[in-house]
């Protein structure tokens, strides 16, 4: 019901000639001096190939934009394209619309996204085409007393225990295994934040 309710907004949206808000979530970029991308010369290249109403959040990745298009997978070519002219990098890019990540949001696991610090809350998005069954594949069982996940839309909500990271199978094999290029995964309030922002 609620992916009808999205492409029928998105026509309303197309018929007033109006942009659609979208999010790209770039993966790998800017940790530990390893694929340098300045935010601030990739909002204005972005600015400057017809994106509109651009703006970044953090340093890790997070753009919001409007765009024309309609089409996600031309969106993605044209950001990937921009990044590779601009830095010279070939950089994984997942795009969703606003809609999208505040029907993600408002289907939130009871144990995910809460004030308990001792726990350390994620969403896994994966890139298509790579589908939940082939993460779950690679990945394998999450490690019982400190991994908790949950799939919705093929998104995961992905919580560990803090001081248990270390010894999180989710933890180490997201970040080791060949399908890392497929996923980029963002804290609960870096996409609490990112929504705020659409909404304004």
């Amino acid at each position: 019901m609620k992916a009808i309710l999205n492409f029928i907004i998105l026509n309303v949206i197309k018929r007033k000639g109006e942009n659609m808000k979208y999010i790209a979530l770039l993966r790998g970029i800017n940790i530990s001096g390893k694929n340098k991308i300045s935010m601030a010369e990739l909002k204005k290249e972005l600015q400057e190939n017809n994106f509109q109403n651009v703006s970044t959040y953090l340093n890790s990745g997070n753009i919001i934009f409007e765009s024309e298009s309609q089409k996600k997978d031309d969106i993605i070519r044209n950001i990937k394209k921009i990044i590779k002219n601009k830095f010279n990098l070939e950089i994984p890019v997942f795009v969703m619309t606003s809609l999208e990540l505040e029907d993600i949001l408002s289907h939130t696991p009871d144990w995910w996204g809460t004030d308990n610090k001792e726990i350390y809350d994620n969403i896994i998005f994966i890139i298509p085409p790579t589908n939940c069954n082939e993460v779950f594949e690679a990945i394998g069982q999450p490690s019982e007393n400190i991994d908790t996940i949950k799939e919705y839309n093929n998104i995961i909500f992905w919580s560990y225990v803090l001081k248990s990271y270390q010894k999180s199978n989710w933890w180490k094999k997201t970040a080791s295994l060949s399908i890392k290029d497929r996923l980029t995964i963002r804290t609960a309030n870096t996409m609490k934040k990112v929504l705020e922002i659409c909404k304004k």
